[in-house]
């Protein structure tokens, strides 16, 4: 294989997702990073650059290096070596087969794909494009079989110079509107029934569990304290409750009655329209909307256009949750956690049973969150945990230099949260969540994306993926990073002392730095983890993550090549001598990013979601810079899941 240099990593970047749509008034994360670093320095007598060795690696070279990693972690995988080419590859010892592909069936009756005529009524039959989000669901429903199951996958957006020949990025004028509708029937939501023999995994053709839910026609309920309000109508749906599709599908979660959660996030690139004197100016513009879209859908269907239809886009930005077992269950919107950029949402039950939901909001200089329901899971009836998303109260978190963290509730009447501030209900709390957040004065983030419970130590991880916008005057010499291109892992740490303890419903935790991210080798980039760590331990750009049953944390990342090395998973313990020792597993074949790490419920697959593979600058249809995993001639590369098994069996990464 071709090994490329850094400088041939080019990797095409929107970065309108992640400008900040508001000037934090607030000391940024990297501040409050600073400052945790400076006290930990002090506390232990040491100056912060001899701190920064301690955890960044001032370790020792070649062999000797190697075999501090392998005592120290109980990862026994050999580690794969970074590197940038065509392909995917994992780490000697496992398997990792492509399950399915975009444009692959999924509903009985799907056509066979034809990337040169390409159809909207084939695409809603058929795999859709970019996967993001996997869950894993298993047959019987209430078991814990591994070997048969649903598997829940996200289909976050569309690269339509990827997808049709002679179209290029910018060409929104040249998209006819059947090419919209197959972006439209390409976006949302897939199921399908998927059974492992031996180490292979297939998907059950035909299944009754089939679904595929689009952004074109899958009609959902909004739900919770914002449906029905004024701001949610439209000249279709003078009711505010249905809505027509879902978009922009990243990552999610299930919750313990066995539904998805799934998320809404970079919605705002879908509208156009005229923002001067629009009754929702402020509303959108801080939610990053512009006179101008991303996609060619407003042109050819007028809910996208915001001066034809005011509310529209006040209808996305929600976590979205069906029911995977029933292929008629009705998507529910639940406004009751939040409106703004969801990365997803992950969920754990509370000692006292109360149901807790973790998301984060993915921009630059964005929140955390967490949701606290007034009921209690019902464990022996799933019907009865229905409305525990839609009565409940939304925090936003503040960050502390000394360790502390306060979820501070989004509640109207509270604090600033009153019609002087132009919140006269809880659903204008709702449908402007951030501006909510900046009143109450929460920490901005760099880049909050997944946020996860582990379920082994019952403390909550949350991956910040970079923020390259932080000015030199938002650091100072405890973190030296001016601008955090590499991105940082923040552990959160609910009251109570042991796992089975811990009150996740709290408004008072604490906080630590997990990692940060980047090469210990080069001292500029102020990396931190586990001493020992190696030359393809290092990791850039933190995304998505799971956890096997142990408690190790696998993480996926995005963004990667613009510091020389492909995305893929890392993986380390979060506890005794190899915390924070990351080990490198797999890695993506040339464009692609890393997302949806889902193990089975016995930890002998991990599912993977390998997207816009090829999506670098000059890659197109015609010459793409691979053609994975087909590698057959006209055939684009095509964003695909993969299962990951160990060569004979046994426990991934053990």
């Amino acid at each position: 294989m071709t090994e490329h240099t850094a400088s041939q990593f080019v990797e095409v970047v929107n970065d309108d997702d992640d400008v900040p749509a508001h000037a934090p008034a607030v000391p940024t994360m990297g501040d409050l990073v600073a400052a945790r670093v400076s006290r930990r320095a002090t506390l232990k007598g040491l100056s912060v650059a001899a701190a920064m060795a301690t955890v960044g690696g001032a370790v020792t070279a070649g062999a000797s290096r190697e075999a501090l990693a392998a005592s120290a972690s109980t990862l026994t995988f050999k580690e794969l070596p970074h590197g940038y080419d065509e392909y995917m590859h994992v780490a000697d010892g496992y398997n990792a087969g492509v399950l399915i592909r975009w444009g692959d069936a999924v509903t009985a009756g799907a056509p066979d794909f034809d990337v040169n005529n390409l159809t909207a009524d084939a695409q809603k039959t058929q795999f859709g494009y970019n996967n993001d989000y996997i869950g894993f669901f298993p047959l019987p429903q209430g078991s814990n079989n591994s070997t048969h199951g649903l598997l829940a996958i996200n289909h976050e957006y569309t690269d339509r110079h990827m997808m049709f020949d002679g179209i290029g990025e910018d060409d929104l004028a040249k998209q006819t509107k059947e090419m919209v509708d197959v972006e439209m029937a390409a976006h949302g939501h897939t199921v399908i029934e998927v059974k492992k023999d031996g180490d292979t995994w297939t998907v059950v053709p035909g299944s009754q569990y089939a679904r595929r839910i689009t952004a074109l026609d899958t009609p959902m309920e909004l739900t919770g304290p914002a449906a029905g309000h004024d701001r949610l109508k439209t000249s279709a749906d003078s009711t505010g409750r249905k809505v027509i599709g879902t978009l922009n599908n990243c990552a999610g979660g299930e919750t313990p009655w066995g539904t998805v959660l799934f998320a809404e996030e970079n919605f705002h690139g879908y509208f156009k329209g005229t923002l001067e004197n629009h009754p929702e100016k402020r509303n959108y513009e801080r939610y990053g909307i512009k006179d101008a879209s991303r996609y060619a859908w407003a042109d050819h269907h007028d809910r996208f256009d915001l001066n034809k239809e005011p509310n529209e886009a006040n209808r996305f930005g929600w976590m979205v949750e069906y029911d995977p077992y029933d292929p008629n269950s009705v998507p529910k919107k639940r406004t009751a956690l939040g409106r703004f950029k969801h990365e997803g949402a992950t969920t754990i039950v509370n000692p006292d049973g109360r149901l807790i939901v973790y998301t984060g909001d993915d921009q630059r200089f964005d929140y955390v969150y967490k949701y606290v329901s007034n009921g209690t899971v019902d464990t022996e009836d799933r019907a009865a945990n229905g409305d525990l998303l839609d009565d409940g109260v939304l925090y936003v978190g503040k960050f502390d230099a000394d360790g502390t963290l306060m979820w501070m509730p989004l509640v109207h009447g509270e604090g600033p949260l009153t019609a002087e501030n132009g919140f006269n209900s809880q659903a204008d709390v709702l449908i402007e969540t951030r501006r909510a957040a900046d009143l109450l004065g929460a920490t901005p983030m760099d880049r909050p994306e997944d946020v996860e419970p582990n379920p082994a130590t019952s403390t909550v991880f949350m991956m910040l993926t970079n923020n390259t916008k932080r000015k030199d005057e938002q650091t100072d010499a405890a973190n030296p990073r001016a601008a955090n291109k590499h991105g940082h892992v923040i552990e959160m740490i609910p009251p109570g002392g042991t796992p089975a303890v811990r009150d996740h419903a709290s408004q008072e935790f604490t906080w630590d730095i997990f990692l940060m991210a980047g090469n210990p080798a080069n001292p500029e980039d102020g990396a931190q983890y586990a001493s020992g760590v190696t030359e393809n331990g290092w990791l850039s750009c933190p995304d998505n993550v799971a956890f096997d049953k142990k408690g190790r944390i696998w993480i996926t990342t995005d963004g990667a090549p613009k510091s020389g090395l492909a995305d893929g998973v890392w993986a380390a313990d979060v506890e005794g001598h190899g915390r924070a020792l990351t080990r490198h597993f797999f890695r993506t074949p040339r464009g692609a990013e890393m997302c949806g790490p889902c193990f089975t419920p016995d930890d002998t697959t991990l599912f993977v979601a390998v997207q816009h593979p090829g999506d670098e600058s000059g890659s197109s249809f015609a010459n793409p810079v691979t053609r994975w995993p087909d590698f057959t001639p006209g055939m684009p590369p095509r964003p695909s899941v993969v299962a990951i098994t160990k060569k004979g069996g046994g426990v991934i990464g053990s």
